[in-house]
């Protein structure tokens, strides 16, 4: 039996989006041999958190413990809630402190991490996670947290917390020369874009936007460079984040409230666009006209009740453009693109806070503060007391 208890911030309605979690104890799902405990050391704050929240996307199972972690114990492992982008993801990191006996690639002691999902049906006859398409998985599809397990095995509880419970399937080592703190965003907000832009060819040649420079954009930027993009141009609607986006290393930022017949201006030069807004007034059309004839137009974020700008068709005929959708990313795709952060050295922009004050946290978060994403950082992990 664990000598530990599993403590966290907890959820009991929608107004615990407004600084009102409340902290206390509660039960993980029951173990199995196929699972992994983590303590806790850092969880990255995601949009999808405040949405879960507040029932936002869906009704919420309360109590809920919601978060994107980071571990200093073994333990299994969004994009900020404001104009630019809003997405469903975890991000923890930390170190193991229980693994069962059908886990071979982790042992006690070792630095994980866990991003958004915890488990899907992981059998050979399933289309998606026979493919390494696991995210989208129909059979089974547990998230890390918010989520009922199958066969009775109970809720599973996110990373604003001391510990997590979760399936072997989604924990990942973290790299050496990668910061846990840095790590942790990743997991979910970096997969979100690095998916995306792995599968549709980012890379020298390319020329790439990205719409929504916020938690998840500005990883879209980060990683878009780092995979040797020939262009990459960041795309929000007003120009105070024009000089933050060419630090990122962004070529060209488009400021689309302000900036005079940008559409016109840079129309048919972009070969990949990610979209990580969520506005249903964005303007959709515009967006689809700076794209090359032939060219992909991926949609990430999402907003509450799933609201999306309406599409003329003739854009799309006219210009033989395709628009996809994109979930988060499968366990190789976050050990590649946490391997590629530590080989190109990306530093995400960050601000670590003190998990003691996560209902402040959550309510910068809403107010749109982060530049560009919040870290919960458990000062002393392994104890239950903040």
């Amino acid at each position: 039996m664990a000598d530990y208890k599993f403590e966290g911030w907890l959820g009991h309605s929608p107004e615990a989006a407004n600084g009102k979690m409340e902290w206390g104890s509660f039960e993980p799902k029951k173990w199995t041999e196929d699972d992994i405990d983590i303590e806790i050391s850092h969880c990255g704050v995601c949009g999808s958190d405040a949405h879960t929240l507040r029932s936002g996307w869906s009704a919420t199972n309360y109590p809920c413990c919601v978060g994107q972690y980071v571990f200093l114990s073994l333990s299994v492992l969004s994009a900020q809630c404001q104009d630019d982008d809003t997405n469903l993801d975890a991000e923890i990191v930390g170190k193991a402190v229980r693994v069962g006996n059908n886990v071979n690639h982790v042992k006690i002691g070792d630095r994980v991490g866990v991003g958004a999902q915890s488990r899907t049906c992981q059998e050979p006859d399933c289309p998606e996670c026979s493919s390494g398409n696991d995210t989208y998985c129909t059979r089974v599809f547990v998230n890390t947290y918010g989520s009922v397990y199958p066969n009775n095995e109970g809720k599973s509880y996110g990373g604003y917390a001391t510990h997590n419970r979760s399936n072997k399937q989604f924990v990942v080592h973290i790299p050496e020369g990668l910061s846990s703190a840095d790590a942790a965003p990743m997991l979910c907000g970096g997969v979100t874009v690095y998916s995306p832009l792995r599968r549709f060819g980012c890379g020298p040649g390319k020329k790439v936007g990205i719409v929504g420079v916020g938690g998840l954009g500005h990883f879209g930027v980060l990683f878009a460079k780092a995979m040797g993009a020939e262009k990459v141009v960041g795309i929000s609607r007003k120009s105070s984040k024009r000089d933050d986006v060419l630090k990122l290393g962004a070529d060209l930022y488009i400021a689309t409230d302000e900036d005079e017949n940008w559409a016109k201006e840079h129309r048919r030069s972009l070969d990949l666009i990610i979209c990580t807004a969520s506005s249903s007034n964005m303007p959709l059309d515009k967006y689809l006209g700076i794209l090359k004839r032939g060219g992909d137009f991926v949609q990430v974020g999402a907003a509450d009740g799933g609201d999306f700008p309406k599409i003329d068709v003739f854009t799309l005929l006219c210009n033989g453009i395709k628009i996809s959708g994109s979930s988060t990313g499968a366990p190789w795709e976050i050990k590649e693109m946490l391997q590629l952060a530590a080989d190109k050295n990306i530093k995400p922009w960050i601000e670590e806070r003190p998990m003691k004050e996560a209902n402040q946290t959550v309510i910068d978060l809403e107010e749109g503060k982060p530049r560009y994403r919040y870290v919960l950082v458990n000062e002393k992990p392994g104890q239950n007391k903040l």
